[in-house]
């Protein structure tokens, strides 16, 4: 693992430090860690949600789409299911 070294104003590094202590992370690296992980799920969404609004029109997705769609999943469920064994 590579090692980076900030520096953060007084303020900052008390708002670290409250973060670790009140949501358990054992310490600030772990801390830090996390919000560049949201940070990079957070643009990666983004991409995938720009790619989506770019993206040619399909059919129009209404009840009739999710109940299929759940007749799916309910087909998928029993079959894995019954390959466990269970009925």
């Amino acid at each position: 693992m590579s090692t980076m070294n900030i520096s953060l104003p007084d303020s900052l590094k008390a708002f670290v430090d409250e973060q670790v202590s009140q949501r358990g992370y054992g310490t600030s690296s772990e801390y830090v860690r996390e919000l560049i992980r949201r940070d990079q799920d957070r643009l990666q969404l983004r991409n995938l949600l720009l790619a989506g609004a770019s993206s040619a029109p399909t059919a129009p997705v209404n009840e009739t789409y999710f109940e299929g769609l759940r007749e799916r999943v309910r087909g998928a469920a029993k079959a894995t299911g019954k390959a466990r064994g269970r009925s």
